[in-house]
C-alpha cells in the first residue's frame, strides 16, 4: 500500500487556538480546541478512512507538537473510500466537528482534596493589610 498519496493532517490545521500565520487551515468557528493525534485518528476511523498515526513527524512551524496522521481518500482506481468525504478540507471540517464531539473531551474533572475544603487558606484570618504596633 503505496501511503505517500494519502492526505496528511496536522494536529494544527484544526486547532481554533492557532491563527492562519501559525499554520490552522479552517476558519475557527468549525476548528476545535487543541486536538491530539489520537483524537484525529479515532475520528478518521469513525469515518471509516483507513489511516495511520505517525507519532515521529513534526510540524514545521510548531516544533513542540509531535506527531501527524495520514488518511486514505482515494483508492488506487481515484474512486473515493467515502463518498462523504470527497476532500481534503471537508475532511478536516468533519474530524474537528467530531474532536469536538468526544466523551473523553466532556468528562467532569473529579474534585480533589484541596479544593473539598473552606475557601480561606489555612492560618490566615482578617482583611488582611499593614498590622498595627
Amino acid at each position: 500500500m503505496d501511503m505517500s498519496r494519502w492526505v496528511v493532517i496536522y494536529p494544527v490545521y484544526i486547532n481554533s487556538k492557532k491563527t492562519l500565520a501559525e499554520g490552522r487551515r479552517i476558519s475557527t468557528s468549525k476548528a476545535c480546541e487543541n486536538p491530539t493525534v489520537v483524537e484525529i485518528g479515532d475520528c478518521c476511523q469513525y469515518l471509516k478512512l483507513p489511516c495511520a498515526i505517525e507519532l515521529d513527524k513534526v510540524y514545521s512551524r510548531d516544533n513542540m507538537q509531535r506527531g501527524r496522521v495520514r488518511v486514505q481518500l482515494k483508492r488506487e482506481d481515484e474512486s473515493l473510500v467515502n463518498p462523504a468525504v470527497p476532500s481534503r478540507k471537508v475532511l478536516m471540517m468533519r474530524v474537528a466537528e467530531l474532536v469536538g464531539k468526544l466523551q473523553s473531551r466532556h468528562r467532569k474533572p473529579e474534585p480533589t482534596a484541596s479544593t473539598s475544603g473552606s475557601a480561606a487558606p489555612a492560618g490566615k484570618s482578617g482583611k488582611g493589610g499593614k498590622k498595627k504596633r
